[in-house]
Parts: C-alpha cells; sequence; structure tokens
C-alpha cells in the first residue's frame, strides 16, 4: 500500500548504497539527487513535484545508485515494490517488455556516462588508483626478491628495481621516484642521495606496504554495493576512536567500547584535533561501528578494534596519493 512520508529539510530519503524496496513521487517540496565523489558530495538533479524517483530499481533490485535528500521540508508518497510488483503482473507482456526495455536502456546509459566520467577524472589524476598498486606492488615485488636486509630495514638495489619499472612492467620512472618521495615522508622508506645518480633505498614497513598493495587491489575490484571507504573527513575520527580504543581490552568479538562524551572533552588536548561526536554517524552507517548507545548520560559506541586500525594507514595512503595532482 501506498503512503505519505514528511521529510525535513536536508533529511534523507535513501542514500547511496542502500537496498531499493520503493519508489517515491514528491506531493510537495523538493528532493535533491546526490552522488559521493571522494569525501564530498555532487548534486545531480533537483526534482519537484509531480517528479518520481527510486522507479529504475524495480526490475533489478539493484543497490540505490544514488543518494536522495530533502532540499526543503518535503512530502513523498511511498510505493512498495511488493504492492507495484501485484500490480505489474497484471500488464500484458508487450507492455512489460517495452517498460523493461526502456530501463535497461536507461541504466546502460547512465553506466556508460559513469565510465566516462570516470576515465575522465582518472586522466586528471597524476595517481589513479591502479596506477598506485601496480607501483607499489612493484616496488615490494623488488624488495622482497632482490632487496637486502641493512641495518634500517630492506635496502632495494637500485638498478633492478629501474628494470622492472621500465622493462618488465613498462611504468614511467619518474612515478615511482615521486612515489617513493611520498612513501619516505610518510616513513614507509628511506631515499639517500650517493652522488653520480646512485641511490641508496631502503624501505622500513615491507609487510606493510605488499598489505596496502593487496588491500587496495581487492577494494578497486569489488562491485560498488560491497566496496567500505573511509573518506579524508573520516581519518580524524577513526584515528581517535583507535587512540581511545586502544585504552580497553576488545572482548570475545574483538570490540572495544569507548565513550564518545568523554572523547569529546579530551581530544583536543590528547590528540591536538577537536572532536565532534556527530562525525561518527556516517561510521555508524556504513556499519564500521556499532550505533550510539546513551547510558547514564554518556553516549558510548563499540567497534572492532583491530578491523579499523588495519584500515586506517591504507586509507591515509590512498588519500595522499589522491591529493597529488597531475604536475604541470
Amino acid at each position: 500500500m501506498s503512503g505519505l512520508k514528511n521529510l525535513k529539510k536536508t533529511e534523507v530519503l535513501f542514500r547511496e548504497g542502500d537496498s531499493s524496496d520503493a519508489m517515491y513521487v514528491i506531493k510537495s517540496g523538493k528532493i535533491v539527487i546526490t552522488k559521493s565523489k571522494g569525501s564530498s558530495e555532487v548534486v545531480l538533479a533537483e526534482l519537484g513535484p509531480g517528479d518520481m524517483l527510486g522507479e529504475m530499481a524495480f526490475f533489478d533490485n539493484r543497490p540505490r545508485s544514488a543518494g536522495a535528500k530533502a532540499s526543503v521540508d518535503t512530502v513523498v508518497i511511498e510505493l512498495p515494490f511488493k504492492a507495484l510488483n501485484t500490480q505489474f503482473k497484471t500488464f500484458p507482456e508487450w507492455l512489460k517488455a517495452i517498460v523493461r526495455t526502456v530501463n535497461n536502456h536507461l541504466r546502460n546509459a547512465n553506466q556508460k556516462i559513469k565510465n566516462l566520467e570516470r576515465s575522465t577524472e582518472e586522466e586528471t589524476e597524476y595517481f589513479p588508483p591502479f596506477l598506485v598498486t601496480r607501483l607499489v606492488s612493484t616496488l615490494g615485488l623488488v624488495a622482497s626478491h632482490y632487496g637486502e636486509k641493512g641495518t634500517d630495514g630492506i635496502d632495494v638495489p637500485q638498478w633492478v628495481l629501474r628494470r622492472y619499472t621500465i622493462q618488465v612492467f613498462q611504468l614511467p620512472t619518474a612515478k615511482m621516484q615521486k612515489l617513493m618521495e611520498i612513501l619516505q615522508t610518510l616513513n614507509y622508506m628511506k631515499i639517500e642521495d650517493l652522488g653520480e645518480e646512485r641511490l641508496k633505498i631502503t624501505v622500513f614497513k615491507l609487510e606493510e606496504l605488499l598489505d596496502f598493495a593487496s588491500y587496495y587491489t581487492d577494494w578497486l575490484f569489488k562491485s560498488e554495493d560491497k566496496k567500505v571507504t573511509i573518506w579524508d573527513k573520516e581519518l580524524r575520527p577513526v584515528k581517535a576512536l583507535i587512540h581511545y580504543g586502544k585504552k580497553f581490552l576488545p572482548n570475545e568479538k574483538g570490540e572495544v567500547r569507548v565513550n564518545l562524551t568523554k572523547m569529546q572533552a579530551e581530544c583536543q588536548t590528547e590528540l591536538g584535533f577537536p572532536f565532534d561526536g556527530s562525525e561518527i554517524d556516517s561510521l555508524v552507517e556504513k556499519k564500521l561501528t556499532s550505533p550510539k548507545l546513551t547510558v547514564e548520560g554518556n553516549i558510548l559506541l563499540d567497534f572492532n578494534l583491530q578491523e579499523l586500525a588495519m584500515m586506517l594507514p591504507h586509507w591515509e595512503l590512498i588519500h595522499t596519493f589522491k591529493r597529488i595532482q597531475r604536475e604541470p
């Protein structure tokens, strides 16, 4: 059965990646269609009274390809797919075929547009994601097979790395050099200029780099509905959770419980940046943490400390590379 749904200004109707169980008709107000882009959100369209949204998922039951939220106080008519499907079965077969065909064409067109946008975006990046994984994997491979244990870490033979970069994997040496410089600033490795174009390359955190290459590659090949992303703006609250989470012993599920109220009062002093409990909301939505619990006036939160601590350095690296723009 259809029903009215009242939304306050900025209230979310559904989020990108949510399961689909209904379509909507706007009775009054306005709805904006949004798409995640990095750590920000892009408005794709604004819909008004009489417009329909969420209808494409009726035929293939795919997760929401975009989000929708009210830009002003809004009323929508909710049309559950279960009820609509009962009515759809009464349509003539030729009409069903036409409707399905139109829906498929729209889906395909949207995917082509998305692919074009992704290609254009990657062309403007100095470090596209798949280039990062190839460069880090090449560095890790040479360090693992040809490196020698030194006093500080694994000493990587410069000319072997160069040969693998150019001849074996056909990667640009300038970008390998830039990548290593970035890793040096993050204390993953060290590059010393010995003169006469000779470099001493030492990797401190080889296992961490190999884990990063494996994690990022796996993430890139996952379907959109199965990807768990930590946005740039979420790095600080994740750091805060891990910092305070380490003060407690995990339970049998590997979870720790932190006091968000206490964190909000102490974070500036302990970590040097402020913490707002609302910053955790997006992590709750992604199920990286439990929902917030209120106990005796304190807001508490449970999360898997090991899982979050594993993800954080990977996403710090990912966002570091994303910030590097194409050189002039």
